[in-house]
């Protein structure tokens, strides 16, 4: 008997709990939990230094690549052009950030000629090349010269994912290559709305 009224109120207990509450479900991969990427710091292509703090209330999307991608790299941004244009007023809510993973060529003056073009407000952001390699360490990037790499026609193998980070600076979703915008556009929302 007493054992039988433990187990009922074991039972009615585990039902308090609020394991019903709806836990937000993602188009991209759920990595909450992840610890790398918080700390970085780069310069941004108005030559300002920025850490993730400076984008603390937004949600801030990362991605890897270099100005004369022939490829990804303009995809991604455009995709994310499309995604600011489908958030509305919530795009307000929202950073971009272009790190530039070919500190060699990449200058400040030629990000700021090329980020912007995809959207005024994102921001493209650069180091030299111990602070681009650190970074790069740090969210488990790789990326390396191929071609003619002994002269400045080379191109440069990356990953194409893009990070996504909550308005309280978590490191929250990892975005494959080839999401579409609508679903990128979900997940911020689902990000933003999150209490």
């Amino acid at each position: 008997m007493l054992r039988s009224l433990i187990l009922a109120t074991a039972l009615a207990l585990a039902g308090c709990t609020d394991s019903s509450a709806p836990k937000p479900s993602f188009h991209a991969t759920d990595i909450t939990g992840a610890e790398y990427g918080s700390t970085f710091a780069l310069t941004d292509h108005h030559g300002t230094p920025r850490t993730l703090a400076d984008f603390r209330g937004k949600v801030v999307t990362m991605f890897f690549g270099y100005t004369q991608c022939p490829d990804v790299c303009p995809t991604t941004l455009s995709t994310m052009s499309e995604v600011m244009r489908l958030l509305g007023p919530d795009a307000e809510r929202v950073q971009v950030l272009f790190v530039t993973v070919d500190p060699e060529r990449d200058t400040q003056a030629l990000l700021a000629n090329y980020v912007p073009q995809f959207d005024a407000r994102f921001i493209g952001l650069y180091g030299d090349a111990a602070q681009t390699q650190a970074v790069a360490k740090d969210f488990r990037i790789f990326y390396q010269k191929s071609g003619d790499t002994e002269g400045a026609n080379y191109t440069v193998d990356h990953v194409a994912g893009t990070y996504i980070f909550d308005p309280t600076g978590r490191l929250r979703l990892y975005v494959r290559h080839g999401e579409s915008a609508e679903n990128i556009a979900a997940d911020i929302r689902a990000l933003l709305a999150a209490k």
